[in-house]
Order: C-alpha cells, then structure tokens, then sequence
C-alpha cells in the first residue's frame, strides 16, 4: 500500500483499514502473508515498513517504486500472488513476470493505464474494482477484472437495534470536502428539522481549504448542527450505531463509500444520492432511501420507521464483512494460481 497512511489507520483511511482487515484475514487462515506499508504499520504477518509517512511528492513515489522494486527481486521466489492496492507504478518491474499479480483500485480509474501496461508486455495482471460502477471507469482500456467490495470487520461495529427513527440524530462522517457533500447533509437535517451529528477530518490544503469556514461552521450552533471532529473506531461506534441514519449526500461518483457498510454494520440506514456505488451498497426502501436531491432526502426521513436496522446488519454480515471480502480474494488468488498462462 502507498505508505501515506499507516495501516490500519488511526482515523481515516479507509482504504488502509480494507489491506489490515484483508490481511488479518488471511493470516488467521493460514496464509504467509508480508505487508508493504507505512511505518508504524500492524499486522500478525510479516511486515516491511517503506517510504515515510504523510509523503506524498513525485520524488517520494519515484523512491518508493525503486525501493519495492528492489524488494520485489529480492524475494521473487517467495511469494506465489502480488497484491498491490498502491500505485500501479509499483509493479512496473515484474509485469513480464510469470507471477499471478492482482492491481486493486479504490478511485476513479484511468483506463489508459490498462493500455499502458499492456504495451509493456504485462502478464498473469488481474484488476479488482470495489463497484461495478467504478470498474466501468476502467475496464474500456481492457484487462481481466472482478469486482470485490470492500469490507468491515464485524466484530468492530455493534448492532444497536434500540434506537427511535423519529427522535435519534442524523450522521454524517467522512472528509470535510465539497464532494463528500457536508452541506447538503446540512440541509437535509434543517428541511427535516432533524438533528445532524457530523465527524471527521477537515481539509487543510488545496482547494478545498476554506470549506469548513464557509459552508460549515456557519451552521454550527452545537444543538441540531454539531461537529465533533474526527472520530476513533469507539467513537465511530457511538455515532453510527446511535443515529436514525447515515447521510451519503455525495456529489461525485463515488467508488465505493466505506462508511455505508460501516453504518449498516451498526444496524444503521444509509440514505444516499444516486451516484457512483450507492446504488450498489444501497436497498432501495430496505437497507436505506436514495435520492437525488436535499430536498428529496429530507423527505425520506419520515418513512426512516419503515426499514428494520436487523437487515441493515444481515446486508453488512452478508455483503461487506471481512470474512466475506476475505472469502472472495482467497478465491481469487485460488482461479489465479490455477490458470495458467
């Protein structure tokens, strides 16, 4: 994994949360298993700390590519799959390898990537995408792919199923950014005359830095709108678990929003726009409402009382838990072994 952000992280992350549950996991079944990672990075397998974290520069990646390609011929006999969640540059030195090598992205996908890879003679290259909707960004610049959601671990996230639709507090958490879309949430809780708990990190730089200023902190009033900053995985707990809904008011195609399972897990319901994977994660009139619009969303919250938090949980065990996301890479790695070139 780009070594950014340890894993697991501390707060957000979820990409990095998915590569310590997905390890874990495999290692608990019995599978030797390295993780190349930021230091400070866990795991009960065996970890090899690169790079530094929180830097991310053209010279770092150049840095980090040379030193995991240095790596890589080191121990080239020891491992039968190459699993890579980080930058696709990283496995430009064993392409040509006659080596299973799985490519996972978490992001819009660049098809001009998959054109690129095949010009430099890639072989045994597999993609994974956690949506079909993100896949479809990918897969016109071709290549074999499969589709894994991401996943959470059950055992992390409590069921709450004592909480009253009509009077609990509305969630939102994710990073403080247009595209999350922190101020529809906002004005979704005020059509509704709801009460809005948000959480997570703010943007300090780039484009989006003055957005908390702008768009958020104006609503602050610390009754219906509060914002509790970032949250641990105890916190998380609370807010998800104790909230009528979660909020995924997003204006971007969002690839898959780890956060949705994370709230189905609490037994929460997730009301979301109709963009990106929410239509996937989502059950229409079961697991949570979509929408299009604030407006839309706002008046969907009364029929919150309609939806049971038990299948909201059932959906997450059955779709998003890691020993079901574990399940669906350990079959791939098995297909992959098997096929030959």
């Amino acid at each position: 994994m780009d070594p950014y952000i340890k894993v697991p992280p501390e707060h957000y992350g979820g990409i990095e949360r998915v590569i310590a549950d997905l390890a874990e996991g495999l290692h608990a079944r019995g599978h030797e298993v390295t993780l190349w990672a930021a230091p400070g990075s866990k795991t009960s397998g065996r970890l090899e700390p690169f790079g530094r974290e929180g830097e991310w520069t053209r010279w770092s990646n150049i840095r980090n590519t040379a030193l995991l390609t240095a790596r890589f011929w080191r121990d080239r006999n020891r491992f039968d799959v190459i699993h890579n969640f980080g930058r696709l540059a990283y496995l430009t030195s064993v392409l040509r390898w006659d080596l299973p090598k799985v490519q996972s992205y978490q992001r819009v996908i660049n098809p001009n990537n998959m054109r690129l890879v095949e010009r430099l003679g890639a072989r045994r290259l597999h993609f994974t995408a956690v949506s079909k909707a993100q896949r479809d960004t990918g897969s016109p610049g071709g290549g074999d792919w499969s589709v894994i959601y991401n996943c959470v671990p059950m055992s992390v996230y409590r069921f709450n199923a004592d909480v009253d639709p009509t009077t609990a507090p509305l969630a939102f958490l994710g990073r403080l950014e247009p595209i999350k879309g922190v101020h529809n949430a906002i004005a979704v809780a005020k059509a509704a005359n709801r009460r809005l708990v948000i959480a997570g990190n703010r943007v300090e730089t780039g484009s989006a830095a003055g957005y908390f200023a702008s768009q958020i902190q104006p609503h602050l009033d610390g009754e219906q709108i509060r914002y509790v900053g970032p949250v641990n995985d105890t916190q998380k707990n609370e807010l998800l678990g104790n909230s009528a809904a979660f909020l995924m008011p997003i204006e971007w195609e969002e690839p898959f929003g780890i956060v949705m399972a994370e709230a189905l897990a609490c037994g929460t319901p997730v009301l979301g726009f109709r963009r990106g994977s929410v239509p996937e994660v989502i059950r229409d009139a079961v697991t949570g409402f979509l929408s299009q619009t604030p407006d839309e969303m706002a008046a969907q919250i009364p029929r919150l009382p309609e939806l049971d938090r038990h299948e909201c949980r059932r959906e997450a065990e059955r779709r998003f838990s890691d020993a079901a996301i574990v399940d669906e890479y350990e079959r791939l790695y098995r297909m992959l072994l098997a096929k030959e070139e």
